[in-house]
C-alpha cells in the first residue's frame, strides 16, 4: 500500500514536523488538508523523488486529530543554552504570538497577552525580549521601496510578497519563472537575526559569536528558513567566523509547554516591556500577523513615500484587504497611480491567482500566506479542532484592534527604524540594506523529478506482516512497522 494513498510522507530530516507512528490512525486528514489546501500532497509523483515534498507549514499538525503528527521542539536545546553564562541569548517575538499563547491556559480565543509573554519570557531567563514587530517594520520600510521602483522603472510586476517561507518554497519548486517577482526582502525573522548580530551587537558592546537568536513564531516553516543558507549574512558583513543570523525557532505551542513544565503561573506572571533599541514597533508591524496585513502595511508606507504626507484614516483601516474570504482584490490610488492589489491565503488558491496572471489578470502587488487567516493561522499556534475558524476570527480582530490603538501606525515613523537608517543602513534600499536585508531566491523545480539513481538506491528489507497480511519494504536499519495495522517487529517475518 502506497503511503502517499492514505498520509503524508514526513522524511526524518525534516525540520518542522515529525510523525510519532504508534498514534497514526490513517484517517486521511493530514493528506486531505496537504492536497486539497495545500496543494502540495498528491501534486508531485513520490517515486520520482528522492526526498517527500513538503513546504513545512504544519496545517498538517494542525488537522491531526491524535497528534500523531507533531511540530518538531527546540525548545529544549534553548534551555540548555540559557545554562551558559558565557552565552547572550536573545528572543524576538512575532505578532501573532501574543494573541494565541493565553489560549494554552484558559484564556479566550484572541486574548492580547502581551505584556504577560514578555514578563514570563524574562522569568525564563532571556537577556533580551525583543518584538520581530520591528522586523516588520523594517520588512515594511524596504519592500514598499522595491515595489515603487518596480512600477516607476518598469521592473517585474506584479510585484509578490516575500514574508512566508512556506510559499516561498512552493514557489521555489512549482513556479520557478515567476521568481523573478517575489520581493527580494527578506522576512521580518530574516531581518530581525542580522540586525542583532550587527548593529544591535555593536551597539550593546557584544560579540556576535557569543549571541544566540532565538525567534518565537506562530509558523513551524520558520525552523526550516532560518537553516537557509542565505540566512546567515551577519557573520558575512562583519568577517568574523561562520554562524546563522537566527540560531533556534520555537512556536507558540512550544513556549506554552515550556511554561507549564516550570511550573510558571501565567495568570500571575509579572507584566513587562520589550527591552529597547530593537523593542519598538507600529501599529503597522502588529497586523502582520494577518492575512491582508503585509498589504495593509505596505500601503500606509508606499502612501507616504509617493505624497509625502501620512496616510489618512482610510488607509489605516483598509477594509478591502481584511477579512477571512481567500482571495481578496482591491484597488488604491495614489496620486495618479492605481495599484492593483491581491490578496491570498492557501497555496491552492494561490495557483489560482498565478493561472489568473499567466491569463491576462493585472495586478501590481500580490500578498500570498499559506496558513489559513495568515500568520494567525500557523502551524506552531494551538489547535481547536472544530472552532480553528472562530479562534483565526478572533485572533485577527485582537491584533487590528491592537492597531487601532496604538499612536504610531506606519512603519516609517518607528524612531528606531529611523535610528538605524541614520546610525547604520543609510538610505532604504542601500549596499548595506541589500546585503543584511535582501536575498535572492533558486529554482528547485527538480526536486518534482529527481531521478539521480545513485541518490535513491537504498538496500531495503521486505517485510510481510503476519496479522493483516500486507506486504512492505523498510530501509535496511529502520525499525519496521506495518503500514496497514501497525504491528512491530515481533508480527513481521522477513521475506527479502
Amino acid at each position: 500500500m502506497n503511503e502517499q494513498s492514505y498520509r503524508v510522507v514526513v522524511s526524518k530530516d525534516n525540520p518542522s514536523i515529525e510523525r510519532i507512528e504508534d498514534r497514526c490512525i490513517k484517517c486521511g486528514l493530514c493528506a486531505g488538508v496537504c492536497s486539497d489546501y495545500i496543494s502540495v500532497h498528491n501534486n508531485y509523483d513520490i517515486d520520482k523523488t528522492i526526498n517527500p515534498i513538503c513546504v513545512n507549514c504544519g496545517q498538517c499538525v494542525k488537522a491531526c486529530p491524535t497528534n500523531a503528527l507533531v511540530v518538531k521542539e527546540e525548545y529544549k536545546k534553548v534551555k540548555e543554552v540559557l545554562k551558559d553564562k558565557n552565552k547572550i541569548v536573545i528572543i524576538s517575538t512575532s505578532p501573532s504570538v501574543r494573541v494565541a499563547l493565553g489560549e494554552e491556559f484558559g484564556m479566550a480565543y484572541g486574548s492580547f497577552v502581551q505584556d504577560k509573554m514578555v514578563g514570563a519570557l524574562k522569568q525564563l531567563g532571556f537577556n533580551y525580549v525583543l518584538d520581530t514587530n520591528f522586523g516588520a517594520d523594517l520588512t515594511i520600510c524596504e519592500e514598499a521601496t522595491e515595489l515603487i521602483e518596480r512600477i516607476v522603472s518598469g521592473g517585474k510586476l506584479p510585484q509578490f510578497t516575500s514574508c512566508c517561507p512556506a510559499w516561498i518554497k512552493f514557489a521555489e519548486i512549482y513556479y520557478p519563472e515567476i521568481l523573478p517577482n517575489i520581493s527580494s526582502c527578506k522576512s521580518p525573522i530574516g531581518m530581525q537575526g542580522p540586525i542583532i548580530k550587527t548593529y544591535f551587537a555593536k551597539k550593546m558592546g557584544i560579540d556576535p559569536k557569543n549571541i544566540v537568536n532565538v525567534a518565537l513564531t506562530p509558523c513551524v516553516a520558520k525552523k526550516m528558513e532560518i537553516k537557509r543558507n542565505e540566512m546567515s549574512d551577519a557573520c558575512k558583513f562583519n568577517q568574523d567566523g561562520e554562524y546563522m543570523d537566527m540560531d533556534y525557532c520555537i512556536t507558540t505551542t512550544e513556549l506554552a509547554t515550556w511554561l507549564k513544565e516550570e511550573g510558571i503561573d501565567f495568570d500571575n506572571i509579572q507584566p513587562s516591556e520589550f527591552d529597547s533599541l530593537l523593542g519598538q514597533a507600529s501599529g503597522a508591524g502588529v497586523i502582520f500577523g494577518n492575512t491582508g496585513g503585509v498589504m495593509e502595511a505596505a500601503v500606509r508606507t508606499a502612501y507616504t513615500y509617493l505624497t509625502h504626507k501620512e496616510p489618512g484614516e482610510l488607509l489605516l483601516n483598509y477594509e478591502p484587504v481584511r477579512g477571512m474570504q481567500e482571495i481578496r482584490q482591491a484597488q488604491v490610488k495614489i496620486n495618479d497611480l492605481t495599484l492593483n492589489l491581491c490578496v491570498v491565503y492557501g497555496l491552492k488558491n494561490a495557483r489560482i491567482v498565478l493561472d489568473q496572471i499567466k491569463n491576462g489578470v493585472k495586478y501590481d502587488f500580490v500578498e500570498i500566506m499559506t496558513c489559513p487567516g495568515g500568520c494567525i493561522g500557523g502551524g506552531g499556534q494551538p489547535k481547536h479542532i472544530g472552532n480553528e475558524t472562530l479562534a483565526q476570527q478572533k485572533r485577527i480582530k485582537s491584533l487590528y484592534e491592537r492597531d487601532k490603538g496604538m499612536t504610531l501606525r506606519t512603519s516609517h515613523t518607528n524612531t528606531e527604524i529611523i535610528q538605524l537608517y541614520d546610525e547604520f543602513l543609510g538610505e532604504r534600499g542601500s549596499k548595506v540594506a541589500k546585503q543584511l536585508l535582501h536575498t535572492v531566491y533558486s529554482d528547485k523545480s527538480q526536486l518534482l523529478n529527481d531521478d539521480d539513481k545513485s541518490k535513491k538506491e537504498v538496500k531495503k528489507v521486505k517485510y510481510r506482516c503476519l496479522v493483516c497480511g500486507a506486504i512492505f519494504e523498510v530501509p535496511v536499519g529502520e525499525e519496521p512497522v506495518c503500514p496497514q495495522c501497525l504491528v512491530g517487529k515481533e508480527m513481521l517475518e522477513i521475506i527479502e
